[in-house]
């Protein structure tokens, strides 16, 4: 059972006005310990741990090590995995330069096996109000439908790295965020609830979340394109939202400004 939690929080643009609607995100539980996978492996196989664990490691530095030359590695079971890029497009030749690669990234293909046991898992929704009271709970009849990671990673402007690798990018149009953090406070970036970092690609439309707390005594500001995006402050930590435009776009947080306050976004 995959479990889901709706939180009711403000999605409103405008400052001092709010509006209200159910955000679903994954509940994420704790990741597990290495040792605890290998021994439940050893109680199903009857293989030793120390065998278990000899294999792990060995499997581990070999996907390593064919990754990062260029390989598609199979991951038994799972599916497979490899490494690639996200970068800029270039008109002329001379300005290509290692400066364009925006990000280093990791694509996991899942297995027909894993799609099918996705599919097959019930979903379960538990809806909060902005209080965190719990005030729903449902199980979802949605169409069950899985998607095709390899097919969205190859449509995300993303030029391959490695053997695998190409030299142009595949004409995607979805626009890439590049955030900008200056200040001595600290800030997120998130969409649906899970973080966001710097070169990463979202959909022009999107809702893109914005949390700062500043230091003691300063105030922070946040600029999109150049253009102020509205903070609205509550117990010290400052929030906004903004929607992804159709192209590329950079965000520029100052966590640690003095004087002045969070601007807003006519």
């Amino acid at each position: 059972m995959i479990q889901i939690k709706a939180k009711q929080q403000n999605v409103s643009f405008e400052k001092n006005v709010e509006k209200l609607a159910f955000v679903l995100s994954a509940h994420l539980y704790n990741t597990l310990a290495a040792d605890k996978v290998i021994e439940e492996a050893a109680k199903r196989s009857g293989i030793s741990v120390g065998v278990i664990k000899a294999a792990w490691d060995a499997a581990g530095e070999v996907i390593r090590t064919w990754a990062t030359e260029g390989h598609n590695v199979p991951l038994p079971g799972l599916g497979s995995m490899r490494f690639s890029v996200r970068s800029k497009s270039v008109q002329n030749v001379e300005d290509v330069k290692t400066s364009l690669i925006t990000a280093r990234r990791v694509i996991f293909t899942p297995s027909k096996e894993v799609k099918d046991e996705l599919q097959d898992t019930k979903i379960a929704i538990t809806c909060y109000d902005k209080d965190g009271n719990i005030v729903k709970r449902v199980t979802s009849a949605d169409t069950n439908d899985v998607e095709d990671n390899e097919n969205e990673n190859e449509n995300q402007n993303e030029n391959q790295g490695g053997n695998s690798g190409g030299s142009g990018n595949s004409g995607s149009s979805v626009p890439t965020l590049t955030i900008s953090k200056t200040g001595s406070g600290s800030s997120a970036v998130t969409v649906g609830g899970n973080a966001v970092n710097s070169g990463s690609q979202i959909a022009a439309g999107t809702e893109v979340a914005l949390s700062v707390t500043p230091a003691a005594g300063q105030t922070p500001n946040a600029t999109l394109n150049g253009s102020s995006v509205s903070l609205t402050e509550s117990d010290g930590t400052y929030t906004g939202t903004f929607q992804m435009p159709d192209g590329n776009a950079t965000l520029v947080i100052n966590s640690g400004s003095t004087g002045g306050g969070g601007v807003d976004q006519n």
